[in-house]
């Protein structure tokens, strides 16, 4: 997706760029650079597009991600005093609200933005869960990243699951889900999955989540952990295809989600 001039215009004003340094990357003339950025009557969108071509607005757009994604590391940079595993909950909360990270045992993770699948999967699970909830008349609720799960209840860990499910509402504190949801799931994606099969699975097992999903959308498997109520001491692994209904543990198996449904319906977007 291509970024808008009104985003760009906004990461100059952050940045304090000058006229060389916008128009040296994408070889545009000063003239038009200030046109662009500068002149009090600046150009709107549409002529925006009309004056560039797609490749100079493509080349222009890297000076402004670049500034973007730097914003997380010069947070970051104010506690390089410190060392991963020694984070804690002051420093996740001082990062940049427009950046995505976990902290788990005192290690800072980047989240990068996950994709429209992800996202879609995700959704449509969420869904499909609050669906069951509400024609049941249960008191559990579902959430959804990018809510913040202080899983262990103190300041060295902090996630955000794809999905989960809170049945006891006073884990609930406005700012945050204060200790372990009943289930978690994790869409498992290139950059998450050795952390959702390892690091994850043994942090919600100690929590006490009792049931665990991870849908490994790339060889078209959800993995379901049934934990159960004792800290994953009797943990009962199935795995299923995505090619039928999945059922939910914590609801002995009345509520299922249709994988197949999920998965015709996203790749068709």
């Amino acid at each position: 997706m291509v970024m808008t001039i009104t985003e760009m215009r906004e990461l100059k004003e952050q940045k304090g760029y000058t006229l060389e340094e916008i128009a040296e990357k994408p070889g545009i003339d000063i003239e038009l650079a200030a046109k662009i950025f500068y002149k009090k009557e600046q150009i709107g969108q549409k002529e925006f597009y009309d004056l560039l071509t797609y490749s100079e607005i493509r080349e222009l757009e890297k000076v402004f991600v670049k500034a973007d994604k730097n914003k997380a590391a010069e947070a970051l940079g104010a506690y390089q005093v410190k060392k991963q595993g020694e984070y804690t909950l002051e420093d996740y909360y001082a990062l940049p609200a427009d950046q995505r990270y976990e902290l788990i045992d005192g290690v800072l993770y980047d989240m990068a933005a996950p994709a429209v699948t992800h996202q879609e999967i995700a959704f449509e699970i969420a869904v499909a869960l609050r669906k069951y909830i509400k024609d049941k008349g249960e008191k559990c609720k579902v959430f959804m990243s990018p809510v913040d799960v202080q899983l262990d209840k103190d300041d060295k860990t902090m996630v955000q699951p794809d999905a989960f499910l809170v049945c006891d509402q006073s884990k609930n504190t406005g700012r945050c889900i204060y200790g372990a949801p009943d289930m978690v799931i994790e869409v498992a994606s290139p950059s998450t999955r050795k952390k959702d099969f390892g690091k994850k699975l043994e942090k919600y097992v100690n929590a006490g989540v009792r049931e665990y999903w991870i849908v490994d959308v790339k060889n078209r498997k959800v993995i379901v952990y049934d934990l159960g109520e004792d800290f994953g001491e009797n943990m009962d692994l199935a795995i299923y295809g995505m090619d039928g209904k999945v059922p939910v543990g914590i609801y002995d198996g009345e509520c299922k989600i249709d994988f197949e449904e999920i998965i015709g319906s996203v790749e068709n977007i």
